[in-house]
């Protein structure tokens, strides 16, 4: 069965006119249940994870000073969110499903998180909506827990996993691969692994047929044995924060590619959602959606 991090706590209230869609974090479990994808059997609700999970990869003094609410104002206005003790909740249980998810994935060979995808978290402070890298905690989990041995990281966020570059920048257990808009945020780029930065207004065409030659290639180079996927749909050429041209039809196949690709080789993957900033959150919600019906078709 496929099993789906979810919590209520996923939703949190913004001032009004905040440019974060938190809304689709209530309206992609209803849909997916409304249409027949899952059922409430699907879905499992994360806790707080043990702070040592998390304290692996963030430095204890930011991660005490975040716990208090008392990093610097210039630090928490890089974060994006009016700083306050649920927010904080929520990014551990976020963090939790992830963990989670691994074992799941590890026994079904999928799982998700509605949530996550928080690649702009440094070991050692936040940025843009980002205060706890989840699926950096969720790779030293598993191989501290001895687990895997190997891990790749497929960040397909139009935004570059600067914070997850950062963490295993001197880590070779863990290979970071992001493809990512070229002049998009953050200007200021880290050094994944392998970086794909692409032209503004890449279209599907282009952007499938890089991702399409570089993938196989990747994962017969690397031989994980476990893959974080990071499947942003704010690739669309209708996001307010990208700068890509993907359709909708672009982005179902980016990730059929992916999905069909670690079920062919037999290796489990973790799945956070990570951005989605099209005006129309209908069609926000259509584009995650999709991952989850590639989930159920390809692995179920």
């Amino acid at each position: 069965m496929l099993k789906i991090a979810y919590h209520p706590i996923y939703k949190h209230p913004l001032p009004d006119g905040h440019r974060f869609p938190m809304i689709k974090y209530d309206l992609l479990p209803q849909q997916l249940i409304y249409e027949g994808t899952c059922e409430s059997d699907n879905f499992f609700e994360p806790d707080f994870p043990n702070k040592q999970h998390i304290l692996a990869v963030h430095d204890s003094s930011y991660f005490e000073e975040l716990n208090a609410l008392k990093i610097k104002p210039s630090a928490a206005r890089k974060i994006g969110f009016p700083l306050s003790k649920e927010l904080v909740n929520r990014e551990h249980i976020i963090a939790d499903g992830t963990i989670k998810g691994c074992e799941f994935a590890l026994k079904n060979k999928i799982a998700m998180n509605i949530a996550g995808g928080t690649h702009h978290a440094y070991s050692n402070r936040g940025e843009a909506f980002c205060m706890l890298n989840d699926q950096a905690i969720g790779a030293r989990y598993l191989l501290n827990q001895k687990r895997s041995k190997k891990i790749l990281i497929v960040d397909l966020d139009v935004h570059q996993g600067n914070g997850t570059a950062e963490i295993f920048q001197n880590d070779s257990s863990v290979f970071t691969f992001s493809m990512h808009g070229a002049s998009n945020y953050p200007f200021k780029k880290e050094n994944s692994d392998l970086d794909i930065p692409l032209e503004k207004g890449t279209n599907d065409e282009t952007y499938l047929k890089i991702l399409k030659e570089t993938l196989p290639k990747l994962m017969d180079k690397v031989a994980p044995d476990f893959i974080f996927y990071l499947c942003g749909v704010d690739v669309l050429a209708t996001d307010k924060l990208g700068t890509l041209g993907m359709t909708i039809e672009g982005c179902f196949e980016r990730d059929r590619f992916v999905l069909q690709t670690c079920k062919d080789l037999n290796i489990p993957v973790q799945c956070s959602m990570g951005g989605g900033y099209s005006p129309d959150i209908k069609t926000i919600v259509e584009a995650h959606a999709n991952t989850f019906r590639l989930a159920q078709q390809i692995f179920f």
